[in-house]
């Protein structure tokens, strides 16, 4: 392999015809070091900006000795590098190679320049590994389509350059270049999956099928086809039982769905969300007690923090959240946002504070509004009802009263007459947000959730 780009390199996704800047991410191994060293030698794009980052785990006896052998290589390449320490949660439940990946993805986020181009050393070989796995867990196409050439990432993009490349042709470069790399001891550990399969099972299949792994990355790019032909059909299903808030579904709509085609259409109203995925029994259960359940239930499904609720001819996906504390209150001038517990906020807008302080509190039942154009205050209860508040936001619901504890408003889907009145001669409104803004920096590990566009 010479200076120039190798048969099977993936072009990168440009912006209006200009070179867009690229991160790399470098771990110091052979394949990282082969991608940075190939674009290091394409003055087009050292002209884009090209920049590499480490990310310092810490988790190794060797990382600080993997950092500074990046230094080095950086050094002599002329390209800046950044070693972005980061803590992995031990104790996360999902494992500590999985957390250091999350970690991973954070500090990889936060470096890539808007609209930039994250290229990660993927190769051939990588996506056999990765096809196979997603056959083993029974994947559909999407599954089955591995990792893609490029995808949305964060602010920019995920390109994987060397994904239709053979780890044998990047070991050939490194030692025609006399490259130095550094081996990670955890790679040869056939404990973990990837690794059998890597080290066992890859090397037999070879003996049989020399092409095994061309094959297979083979069948990986034939299911990412599928998968997007499928996917435009999701889009436009997913269309039809869409309502005005993105987090409801009709249950009539999905009901004339095919099954199969119903299950990928939940996937994908997920996906849009930025919950974490189904599980395997996600879609059994949906079809099994929430679609049938009767129109006035409450059935839920959850998982990974999240939550799947049939109410009144809908299914709401949304983050699961504990309700207000009851014991909680707040003195309120309206200057400021008005953090709520546990994630979301109250807002006045379009005048500078209330004329006094107001209460912010959560509901304790029986409480009692006065409405505009009506005669005689109701209860607060049969309100939301009437407005079609689900019963779980209700349990977020922030009041406010004036300190005769007259109710003024509940967030912003009830206001009283006489704080309606005051808001209307001042051009003013309240404005509520329901949780916590959603952290959505995407999938490094397999096949974009989001519609596949050529940017």
């Amino acid at each position: 392999m010479s200076d120039a780009l190798p048969a099977g390199f993936t072009a990168r996704p440009r912006a209006d015809g200009a070179e867009r800047p690229v991160l790399v991410g470098l771990s110091g191994g052979l394949d990282s070091v082969v991608l940075l060293h190939l674009l290091a030698m394409q003055p087009a794009i050292r002209a884009g900006g090209l920049r590499a980052i480490h990310v310092h785990h810490g988790l190794q006896a060797a990382a600080d000795e993997w950092a500074a052998h990046c230094h080095a290589l950086c050094s002599g390449l002329g390209v800046p590098l950044q070693v972005a320490r980061v803590e992995v949660a031990r104790d996360a439940g999902s494992g500590l190679e999985a957390a250091a990946r999350v970690a991973r993805r954070r500090a990889f986020a936060a470096a890539l320049d808007d609209d930039g181009a994250l290229a990660l050393a993927h190769h051939r070989d990588d996506q056999a590994e990765t096809f196979l796995l997603r056959a083993l867990r029974a994947s559909g196409p999407d599954g089955l389509a591995a990792m893609r050439p490029w995808q949305r990432f964060a602010g920019g993009w995920l390109w994987r350059p060397l994904l239709g490349v053979p780890r044998a042709q990047l070991l050939a470069h490194a030692r025609d270049h006399a490259l130095r790399w550094v081996e990670d001891p955890g790679n040869d550990d056939t404990a973990h999956d990837r690794n059998f399969l890597r080290h066992r099972l890859l090397p037999l299949l070879r003996e049989r099928w020399p092409g095994a792994d061309a094959a297979f990355a083979r069948s990986a790019a034939l299911s990412a086809e599928a998968s997007d032909l499928l996917l435009e059909g999701d889009e436009a299903a997913l269309a039809t039982a869409r309502t005005r808030d993105p987090q409801a579904l009709s249950v009539a709509a999905l009901g004339l769905m095919p099954r199969a085609r119903r299950a990928r259409v939940l996937r994908r109203w997920i996906a849009t969300l930025a919950l974490p995925p189904l599980p395997a029994q996600g879609i059994e259960r949906i079809e099994g007690d929430l679609l049938v359940a009767t129109a006035d239930s409450d059935a839920a499904f959850e998982w990974q923090g999240a939550r799947i609720r049939r109410w009144r001819g809908l299914l709401h996906a949304g983050p699961g959240r504990a309700p207000l504390p009851s014991s909680w209150r707040a003195r309120w001038d309206g200057r400021d946002a008005l953090p709520l517990p546990g994630g979301g906020q109250l807002r006045l807008e379009g005048v500078d504070a209330f004329d006094i302080p107001l209460h912010a509190h959560a509901r304790q039942g029986g409480e009692r509004i006065h409405l505009p154009g009506r005669r005689h205050s109701h209860a607060l209860k049969h309100v939301l009802q009437a407005a079609g508040v689900p019963p779980w936001q209700r349990e977020h619901l922030p009041l406010l009263s004036d300190a005769a504890g007259t109710v003024l408003a509940a967030g912003d889907l009830a206001v009283s007459a006489p704080l309606d009145a005051w808001l209307r001669a001042r051009g003013a409104r309240l404005a509520w947000q329901s949780g916590p803004a959603r952290d959505d920096i995407g999938n490094l590990e397999g096949a974009d959730p989001t519609p596949r566009r050529r940017p």
